[in-house]
């Protein structure tokens, strides 16, 4: 989810960190170079297609009024529980937040807050 929406923002900064975390964190390579097509994707589980359609949705809030439909949030409500949902509402909203940061000071791609 963080590395979708950063790629929706165009923050590049968290582009190279989510991809570089994501592999770590052992997220296949093919996962990684497709993500930007995730819904023609097939290797995608339903509940990795709930998650990223739900993270679209809240990053892409002015593209269409009630960008989170009911349809979306029913899915993702199949997939997680409540706090598994609190969870991931919450993760796409601080993506957000450091993707404008990120944007706003261009923080390059490489940048490290250690």
């Amino acid at each position: 989810m963080h590395l979708r929406a950063s790629q929706v923002n165009g923050c590049s900064a968290c582009v190279d960190a989510g991809a570089a975390s994501a592999a770590k964190a052992g997220v296949s390579s093919e996962k990684l170079l497709t993500l930007a097509a995730w819904y023609e994707n097939p290797i995608f589980d339903d509940a990795e297609r709930a998650a990223l359609a739900l993270a679209e949705a809240a990053t892409r809030l002015s593209d269409r009024p009630g960008a989170v439909t009911d349809e979306i949030w029913a899915e993702a409500a199949r997939h997680y529980d409540e706090r598994q949902l609190e969870a991931l509402v919450l993760m796409v909203a601080i993506t957000n937040f450091f993707n404008r940061i990120n944007t706003t000071l261009r923080i390059p791609a490489g940048a490290r807050w250690d």
